[in-house]
């Protein structure tokens, strides 16, 4: 009887071994590039402060960020988005920047407002500009689908409403990378009993923010890394989102103010259209009266 050799065993082995590893890359390739950018995991949080009065609490405020409309998102993927998001029903609506992704190459804005326009939040719909709104041509566009949209664009200024007998401020930061921020002429003359929302698209942006009375930064930027190696985390992060990538954050607990910041993962991609390990987020931000003692 005739044996095989062992080096043809050998040889079949490492095949084998090569097309399981073959497949498993094509698999998570297809999942990064045609599945994950296409999920969205709705994303709730708490957020408790001592400005969160009863006339406060409970207020739902729904976030968005980076949707980087273009190629790779298209309006009938952001009309999905505002379906689902009018489905929550929240009281505040705030968007964190990076509407359109190329201007210069892909000047989509046309279809924008309209879709945009149908968001319905009691309490307000507010933006403000990221980088890719003030680059590539895209500053007055964006301000203008803003405005036609129902959305209030806030570039180094903030609106106070009266809620009952209690105060929310909306702050709203320009982009630090493209534009002009002021933190001092954004924050200057608030209400000090007042709960106070920053928006800001950098995340990093958080760690200037120590001798002005801001509750809650919303943030987007990041994208979460848009793709994360497991025991490795994101594989590149813009600048001013290289610290605080995503998820919530706790500052100076112990102050009377402590700051919060959360950094949402983004809707769309950009440069790459795929995602691992960093699905698409909606942020349901809910503020709470902090428990007795």
């Amino acid at each position: 009887m005739k044996h095989q050799p062992k080096k043809t065993a050998t040889f079949a082995w490492f095949h084998g071994i090569a097309a399981l590893l073959l497949l498993a890359a094509a698999s998570v390739f297809y999942y990064a590039r045609y599945t994950e950018p296409n999920l969205l995991r709705l994303q709730n949080v708490s957020i408790g402060a001592a400005s969160v009065t009863p006339d406060l609490d409970g207020i739902r405020i729904v976030q968005i960020s980076d949707i980087h409309l273009g190629r790779f998102y298209s309006p009938d993927k952001l009309q999905s988005l505002v379906t689902r998001i009018n489905g929550l029903k929240p009281d505040m609506i705030v968007f964190t920047g990076d509407l359109i992704d190329n201007f210069a190459n892909d000047p989509v804005s046309g279809a924008i407002a309209p879709i945009l326009s149908q968001m319905n939040a009691p309490l307000g719909k507010f933006a403000v500009y990221g980088n890719h709104d003030q680059g590539g041509g895209a500053k007055r566009p964006y301000a203008r689908i803003m405005a036609y949209s129902g959305f209030k664009l806030l570039v180094n200024e903030h609106q106070t409403l009266s809620i009952g007998r209690s105060k929310l401020v909306v702050a709203g930061v320009d982009d630090f990378l493209l534009g002009s921020p002021d933190l001092t002429k954004t924050l200057s003359g608030i209400d000090r009993n007042a709960f106070v929302l920053l928006l800001a698209h950098e995340p990093d942006v958080a760690d200037r923010l120590g001798k002005y009375p801001v509750d809650l930064q919303l943030s987007g930027h990041s994208h979460g890394g848009q793709v994360q190696l497991p025991g490795y985390g994101p594989l590149y992060t813009p600048p001013l989102a290289r610290k605080y990538t995503e998820g919530l954050y706790t500052f100076h607990a112990d102050s009377r103010r402590p700051l919060q910041l959360y950094v949402n993962r983004g809707i769309g991609t950009t440069r790459l259209p795929s995602r691992l390990d960093s699905v698409p987020e909606c942020t349901i931000i809910t503020l709470k009266q902090p428990a007795s003692p």
